[in-house]
């Protein structure tokens, strides 16, 4: 293989305001904040470059615009050893744009999504082998959806999916997605919304019946269900600078250790402290673990 992961999904610039008040003053008034940082952002790209961090042969395969904040993007995915031959630049539209207003461990998303919707699994490149392929940011790239099933049904490779959050708040369209799909890594949240259950063991209950669910938890751990066992563990302890990734990180950690043969209970908890290290720094991929961190 020419890769051990092919990360399909979004790439952007994270503007990160922390101490960011819940309800931002209009009229022109300038408050002040606790800081601000520019960092890469969207989830493809922080899973990306957590798995390059492993240790993984990975590329990156998305849209950008042929701007200031589309180099940039590039230009961070390569200094993390990901490989960007595979990303489009879109002349015709701009890169996407995050703004993440952080108040303590909680935070609001403001993203433009600029070049995202004209993403189309046509911007798969052909002939391009890579062990695993994970799509990141589902409800984000709605060109995607096409196409997207019938892809995972034919690629030579296991693939993985997170959705991350829908803003239309429909979460529609997912069912034959999910069942040609080895990995479903949403967090708990996204999982209830997928599947109406009331419970996120019920929720996991009801994906695994067609796909491994594996859940992340938060300060709960995470959760999976494979081989009709249920597996739990629990979270990290750590002390929490930026939580902006994590759940990225997480998808990192577990498709890098299954690359390395290592059974879905130790994945679990190699992702688990995968996301919970790169919260050591503000950012996404800041504080992103090596192998050798994520292990011991």
């Amino acid at each position: 293989m020419d890769f051990d992961l092919l990360v399909v999904g979004d790439a952007n610039p994270d503007v990160i305001v922390a101490g960011a008040p819940r309800v931002p003053a209009f009229g022109q008034r300038e408050e002040l904040v606790e800081a601000g940082r520019l960092t890469l952002g969207g989830s493809g790209a922080i899973t990306a470059c957590g798995a390059a961090r492993l240790g993984l042969r990975t590329a990156f395969a998305g849209r950008v615009g042929d701007d200031a904040a589309g180099r940039f993007v590039l230009d961070e995915l390569d200094k993390r050893g990901v490989d960007v031959s595979f990303c489009v630049v879109d002349p015709g539209a701009e890169t996407a744009l995050t703004v993440v207003l952080t108040d303590g461990s909680d935070r609001a998303i403001l993203t433009a999504t600029g070049c995202l919707d004209r993403m189309t699994v046509a911007d798969i490149p052909d002939g391009l082998r890579a062990a695993h392929v994970h799509v990141s940011s589902y409800f984000l790239q709605p060109g995607l959806g096409p196409g997207l099933a019938e892809f995972f049904r034919t690629v030579a490779a296991t693939t993985s999916l997170d959705t991350n959050d829908d803003p239309s708040g429909r979460w529609k369209g997912l069912d034959e997605l999910l069942a040609v799909t080895d990995y479903f890594l949403p967090n708990d949240r996204e999982a209830l919304a997928v599947t109406g259950a009331a419970t996120v063991e019920a929720a996991a209950a009801e994906l695994a019946r067609i796909t491994t669910p594996v859940i992340k938890c938060g300060a709960d751990g995470a959760l999976a269900v494979h081989d009709g066992a249920v597996i739990r563990v629990p979270a990290t302890p750590a002390q929490v600078v930026d939580t902006v990734g994590a759940g990225d990180s997480f998808n990192a950690g577990f498709l890098a250790a299954r690359a390395n043969g290592l059974a879905v209970r130790r994945s679990l908890a190699v992702a688990a402290k995968a996301g919970t290290l790169s919260t050591r720094a503000a950012g996404g991929t800041a504080a992103q673990p090596t192998w050798e961190e994520a292990t011991s």
